[in-house]
């Protein structure tokens, strides 16, 4: 007597809908989203950002206020604003340098063009941040961006961007100071931070 092998009947999944950035801008003048929705869209999926907690608040509140001071006019400081970054993505990092702009971004969100470094800050969603959103920001190649750990207290920057992600990760110490490639006169002691 033979044995047959069975198999479960195979699982069809629907196919998935990715949403692009102009249907996305579509459904936010047509007011599908409350002023307080709190979205992003990452590689064609909208995707709930996590409430602000008050210690990623007062961080994002302090490197803005850092930001600001050392840049100067030399570039623009965007807090929680949209980056579009390809057909389906357009995240909200918590802080961005730009390129300086006579019309201050007001007819079009910035691309990877336009940034100069792109700054997360990161309690609950580290996580999310390390895998999914810093690799998307390699991919276009914005050139920099500093991931600031609240958990253990820790700046991380991702640099030399390549299509499998950043090749470069620096962890400085407390006692450093930093700045991004492109403005290293942008100078700010890594203790500064916190």
């Amino acid at each position: 007597m033979s044995i047959a092998e069975t198999r479960p009947p195979s699982i069809e999944h629907p196919p998935v809908f990715l949403l692009a950035v102009d249907a996305y801008h579509r459904m936010i003048e047509a007011g599908i989203f409350d002023a307080d929705d709190r979205v992003e869209l990452i590689n064609g999926e909208l995707r709930a950002m996590p409430p602000i907690e008050a210690d990623h608040a007062g961080k994002n509140k302090r490197m803005n206020d850092l930001l600001t001071m050392r840049a100067g006019r030399k570039a623009l400081v965007a807090v929680q604003d949209p980056l579009t970054l390809q057909q389906h993505s357009e995240p909200e990092p918590d802080l961005m340098l730009l390129r300086a702009r006579d019309d201050f971004y007001q007819r079009e969100n910035p691309t990877p063009a336009d940034t100069l470094l792109v700054v997360e800050i990161a309690g609950s969603s580290l996580r999310h941040d390390r895998e999914v959103k810093i690799p998307l920001y390699a991919a276009p190649k914005i050139p920099e961006v500093w991931l600031i750990d609240l958990k253990h207290q820790r700046l991380e920057l991702f640099r030399d961007p390549g299509p499998d992600g950043y090749r470069q990760i620096l962890r400085p110490d407390a006692r450093q100071v930093v700045a991004p490639l492109l403005l290293p006169d942008l100078r700010i002691g890594v203790e500064e931070i916190w």
